[in-house]
């Protein structure tokens, strides 16, 4: 899994009641794009050191165009 400054990290759970976890990729550790990643969370704007697991998922940054609202 690769990722860049910017995509969004989504984890799914699949506990019960739990609730999917969204954040943007705020640092890369390794110049190729390899975990682990530094990312802040959307629901609670904690930052933390992720590796990935198998119920993770990068969406990629979509670039905006000039001038668009961010």
């Amino acid at each position: 899994m690769l990722a860049k400054v910017g995509d969004r990290p989504v984890i799914e759970n699949r506990t019960p009641g739990a609730h999917r976890r969204r954040g943007i990729v705020t640092a890369v550790e390794h110049e190729d794009g390899t975990p682990p990643f530094r990312v802040r969370w959307v629901e609670d704007d904690h930052e933390s050191l992720v590796l990935p697991g198998p119920d993770a998922r990068i969406e990629p940054h979509a670039a905006r165009p000039e001038g668009a609202p961010g």
